[in-house]
């Protein structure tokens, strides 16, 4: 009898063992990072990369997933989540708005359901703050319409299904309208109705999976208060819903474009806020005041700064990326620094119009440029960790050059 409980006993360990199994995901880069390499130009860096092709790949706190991997997958859906963490990245975003019923879900803005989603062909298209209207071929006036999230209930949110971002301003009807994905992405991953998620379902998702999480605090795009709620009580719903979930203050790295949202976490959620991530985004020429602000910023107790990629970096006279002043006044006051979003857009040399490095598009030769970025950020600017639309590129190198958050 002493031999049969004992063996029952390690089948139940085996078992439970099994179990866990089950909920890591294996870790798998597919082809994008190789391509991406064997397109560089020949240097150290190149066969640096190469040699990493046959390591055993883990997450990575580096690597973090910008709304998922919406470079093929709808964003903030739960396919996008899915793939983002199974490409390596260790920290999971949600961008936070509410809900009509004060309901936190997740979307970059409160008011791009037309967008990103497929409210415009459901009934729930009438509740809009502002319905679709056609392109005008007199007055050149683009085609628009305007869904929010405040728009409509939790329920009506979790009825919709995600679609690729994306708009047509020249769109003669609804149709033309929401078919409007870049060329540099794909709807292969978006035909099947991308499921939407709320807060609560994605901060149970990424634990399960065991991320950390980034939330972001988005400014509101209604008036506020909002039907009584507050900003403040928008923040404290937030926290409370990390709370209630028993997740540590350690694992959340929240994040927001509103100093005043900093501050105030600093204030109230200390613990929290020694993690969190004031965003940057609009400069001064040349940093000036930029550059003049981060010692009242450090005053102020803000630890982590976030700027664009393209704030970051510049290029010497012999057209070679090299971080810019700002990224070395930010180094100079000890501020930690995350950058964002790589392959958030298509990368094309001399794109001067391209938003996220149009400080280095001469420097640019190909899509292989990205991985000549990600060296600079690290090894020069000294980032910490970066967002990215596509993980496994980030993961990879991550893993190539053993970073961690």
């Amino acid at each position: 009898m002493k031999y049969i409980y004992l063996l029952c006993i390690l089948i139940i360990v085996q078992l439970e063992g099994n179990e866990s199994k089950e909920d890591k995901l294996p870790i798998t880069f597919g082809v994008r990072p190789y391509y991406l390499i064997a397109g560089m130009k020949e240097s150290l860096l190149k066969a640096q990369l190469k040699r990493c092709e046959k390591n055993d790949f883990t997450m990575n706190t580096f690597s973090i997933s910008h709304r998922g991997a919406p470079l093929q997958f709808p964003e903030h859906t739960k396919a996008s989540y899915m793939a983002g963490m199974r490409m390596g990245a260790g920290i999971m975003e949600c961008d936070i708005t509410f809900t009509k019923d004060k309901q936190l879900v997740c979307r970059h803005d409160q008011c791009d359901l037309q967008r990103t989603t497929n409210i415009l062909l459901t009934p729930l298209a009438e509740k809009c703050s502002e319905t679709f209207s056609a392109y005008n071929p007199i007055t050149h006036e683009p085609a628009h319409a305007k869904c929010c999230t405040s728009d409509i209930t939790l329920k009506e949110f979790h009825s919709l299904e995600g679609k690729m971002d994306g708009e047509n301003p020249k769109a003669k009807n609804i149709k033309e309208f929401i078919n409007a994905t870049p060329s540099f992405r794909t709807d292969l991953y978006a035909n099947d109705g991308g499921v939407l998620m709320d807060l609560n379902q994605s901060i149970d998702l990424f634990h399960k999976y065991n991320r950390k999480m980034t939330p972001e605090i988005k400014i509101p795009q209604v008036a506020m208060p909002f039907h009584g709620f507050t900003q403040k009580d928008f923040i404290d719903a937030i926290i409370d819903t990390f709370r209630s979930k028993r997740i540590s203050f350690n694992d959340i790295y929240i994040q927001s474009f509103n100093l005043n949202d900093i501050l105030y976490l600093i204030k109230k959620y200390p613990n929290l806020a020694k993690n969190s991530i004031y965003l940057v985004e609009n400069f001064d020429k040349n940093f000036v005041n930029d550059i003049k602000q981060l010692a009242f910023l450090k005053k102020e107790g803000i630890k982590t700064i976030a700027p664009p990629i393209w704030a970051l970096l510049t290029m010497n006279s012999n057209n070679q990326i090299v971080p810019s002043i700002y990224a070395k006044a930010l180094k100079k006051y000890g501020f930690k620094i995350i950058t964002w979003s790589l392959e958030r857009s298509e990368i094309t040399q001399g794109e001067k119009e391209e938003w996220y490095y149009q400080s280095i598009n001469k420097a640019i030769y190909s899509n292989s440029s990205i991985m000549e970025i990600l060296y600079v950020l690290d090894k020069d600017v000294g980032i910490s960790g970066i967002f990215s639309d596509w993980p496994a590129t980030v993961s990879y190198y991550a893993n190539c050059f053993k970073k961690k958050l």
